[in-house]
């Protein structure tokens, strides 16, 4: 069980690193993912994450601890757990960021990681089938990025809404100009989920000198003399070694990566101490700078039709699979959401933020199913929140989930910022053509004015939920609390490094998927520029 390179984590980025690392076949690399592998056909149904979801087959089933910005609620965040990551549970979503998030990136001191030098990385994994009228979409990526197959009156109905309101329409929020509302465009190939597993994985998981290892969960990495040199995997009930020639890279995501350096003697000592953890690297900032976007979600019913009112009928029911089976389109391709917005809540801001998911349907949770009325939902996120949590080990066992404080809406700006949205959200359903379809604002609801900031808010910290994107906590940067460099070199410890959403030093404005895509090719480049040097 020696290979040159060991990825710990088959997510988002751990595949593309895998791809990418063993397209040079001097080396020799390893994949391990403490899921199972992605077998079950519901993954590989666009809808089918109302099954992924809350099944401990394919979710890590993470719970918060109660967070007093949300009310003292605790909330789940789902996480995938199984190959492919969460990008095999998610909402299918593809959105890049604004080129000034990456440009900020550079700013903090994160060498190479400006707008100008992940573009290409971008536009290196994907096959956009869209419109390629400008010079910013890839052409012959392992990703499959597509428009929906799947339209709504009611969808298409917000969106006239939020134009006559003042809104712009864009045609691709993922080029250089975000601004704008319109249709997701989504990770789907012939109406099936395209995960990094399905594009990266599987064209190329025969070769010889890839080894992907599933159902084995990482307990910590190996480290001597200040040397990584492997990992301790449980497999089957037994703990194994995995040795790494040449270096180790975690990819298990904002959660798991830094619990396994916790766990690994690798962050501040003050935490590792009580857990009787011997510190191998005394770095402080190893599970701080925690961000997530957290999700405003305005219902209103409706006189159209909506998910809502054909999930509850059998025969339509019926007539979705029928159509998916024999056309692989219609509902069952529908993504979390259809509709999006990057919008402003001032004017002389200089980007959006704050973020649509327009829902065509609705529900208390999915995993409970839609409401019984017609109904849809415009959630509405923040997107650079400046309140930040931090991860916390419960003790030294890999089993035992870390402590997650969100600290969500703590401070006056996050506040003001979800109040505007949810604002807008509420001035767009009272806007023609919309207008005219609803009938009842179903939430926040008409107890609660549209002026009544406080109430506003109140109604958001007791209702709000995540909507999947922790970040940072494992950050990028050459200041005291970065844990890597800006080439993911775990800062203390030689040969490594950390590739996944953890690294991001600040939360990219949108949904996190495509961004880690990126980061996994970019950690392949640098990962390979060294060994080759």
């Amino acid at each position: 069980m020696k290979f040159d390179f060991v990825i710990v984590g088959a997510g988002s980025a751990g595949c593309a690193l895998a791809n990418r690392l063993s397209a040079d076949d001097r080396f020799t690399v390893a994949l391990i993912e403490a899921g199972p592998a992605d077998r079950n056909p519901w993954i590989h149904v666009p809808v089918g994450y109302f099954r992924t979801m809350g099944n401990p087959r394919s979710d890590w089933m993470y719970m918060t601890e109660q967070d007093p910005g949300i009310a003292g609620r605790a909330i789940s965040w789902p996480r995938g757990r199984v190959l492919g990551g969460s990008s095999s549970i998610n909402g299918l979503l593809y959105v890049r960021g604004q080129p000034e998030d990456y440009n900020h990136w550079a700013q903090l001191g994160c060498t190479g990681w400006a707008w100008d030098s992940v573009l290409p990385l971008f536009k290196r994994s994907e096959t956009w089938h869209g419109d390629h009228s400008n010079d910013v979409r890839g052409t012959d990526g392992p990703l499959s990025v597509q428009d929906s197959r799947l339209t709504r009156e009611v969808v298409d109905t917000w969106i006239d809404a939020a134009e006559t309101a003042g809104y712009r329409r864009t045609s691709d929020y993922n080029g250089e100009d975000q601004e704008g509302v319109g249709y997701f465009q989504l990770t789907m190939r012939k109406g099936r989920r395209c995960s990094s597993a399905v594009a990266y994985l599987n064209p190329v998981k025969h070769r010889q000198n890839l080894t992907i290892i599933t159902d084995a969960q990482t307990e910590k990495v190996l480290i001597e003399d200040g040397r990584t040199t492997g990992i301790r995997i449980k497999r089957n009930g037994a703990m194994e070694d995995i040795h790494a020639r040449k270096e180790v890279i975690l990819s298990a995501g904002a959660i798991g990566s830094p619990q396994i350096l916790m766990l690994s003697g690798i962050g501040d000592p003050e935490e590792l101490k009580p857990h009787g953890i011997e510190v191998r690297s005394a770095l402080s900032g190893v599970g701080k700078n925690l961000q997530d976007h957290l999700q405003a979600r305005p219902v209103y019913k409706t006189n159209l039709s909506t998910i809502n009112t054909e999930a509850n009928s059998i025969f339509k029911k019926g007539m979705m699979a029928m159509q998916y089976a024999l056309t692989q389109r219609g509902p069952m391709t529908m993504a979390a959401s259809l509709g999006t917005g990057f919008l402003k809540t001032d004017d002389q801001l200089e980007t959006p933020d704050i973020q649509f998911h327009i829902q065509p349907w609705s529900a208390d949770k999915p995993a409970d199913g839609p409401h019984k009325f017609s109904a849809f939902t415009a959630s509405v996120l923040q997107l650079r929140p400046e309140s930040a949590g931090h991860l916390s080990l419960r003790s030294a066992n890999m089993d035992d989930h870390p402590e997650i404080h969100p600290n969500y809406l703590a401070t006056d700006l996050d506040c003001t910022t979800i109040v505007k949205g949810i604002q807008i959200a509420r001035k767009i359903a009272q806007t023609d053509p919309l207008k005219a379809h609803i009938t009842e604002e179903h939430a926040p609801g008409s107890d609660i004015a549209m002026d009544d900031e406080q109430g506003t808010l109140d109604w958001a910290r007791r209702t709000a939920v995540t909507i999947y994107h922790p970040t940072g906590t494992c950050k990028m940067g050459v200041d005291d609390m970065a844990v890597v460099d800006p080439r993911l070199k775990v800062k203390g410890v030689n040969g490594l490094r950390v590739a996944d959403a953890s690294i991001m030093p600040q939360i990219v404005s949108g949904n996190t998927n495509a961004p880690c895509i990126m980061i996994g090719e970019k950690a392949a480049d640098l990962v390979l520029e060294d060994a080759r040097s």
